[in-house]
């Protein structure tokens, strides 16, 4: 069996913000039943030298539609550190950024192959861009704004971060 680049990626990406988007909607649900301000999640850090929770999920987005777009464009830039977003703002970015990737058809990602990428650091081919750059940024981000969400008493689990499984019926 052979894996394609879009399962890859895009199969990745795309079962891991429909989790995202789940805990994301968890946490809502945590913070207005427990009268928490949606704006302290917002800005919370699991240590002081790390950027908030708004920053995870800017670059939860810019990981993984981002960096289909950077593909098809050969040019990467990380999402902006310090773009000031609110609680439904970064559902909403989630929600996009899922969106777009349904837009993406497997052929598009799969031709990809062996282009060139280049990001403020270094350059890649394409897939060793999504595969070894994205695809850890993307799940770095993703788990800390998990745990951030865990930190603050939301109650989640592996299954909340796992998201919809590919399980043969």
């Amino acid at each position: 069996m052979s894996v394609s680049l879009y399962d890859a990626s895009v199969g990745h990406f795309l079962q891991s913000l429909g989790a995202v988007s789940g805990y994301l909607d968890k946490g809502r649900s945590h913070c207005e039943e427990n009268n928490i301000d949606l704006n302290e999640i917002v800005e919370t850090r699991l240590y002081p030298d790390m950027l908030p929770f708004r920053f995870q999920l800017i670059q939860v987005a810019s990981s993984s539609l981002g960096a289909i777009n950077a593909a098809q464009t050969g040019e990467y830039s990380p999402g902006p550190a310090a773009e000031d977003l609110d609680y439904q703002a970064l559902q909403d970015l989630v929600a996009e950024a899922q969106s777009g990737l349904q837009q993406v058809s497997p052929e598009v990602v799969n031709a990809l192959a062996d282009k060139e990428v280049k990001t403020p650091w270094w350059t890649f081919t394409a897939e060793g861009f999504l595969m070894s750059f994205s695809l850890p940024n993307f799940y770095f981000h993703a788990t800390t704004a998990y745990d951030i969400l865990r930190h603050k008493g939301v109650p989640l689990g592996k299954m909340d971060f796992l998201g919809q499984l590919n399980i043969k019926t």
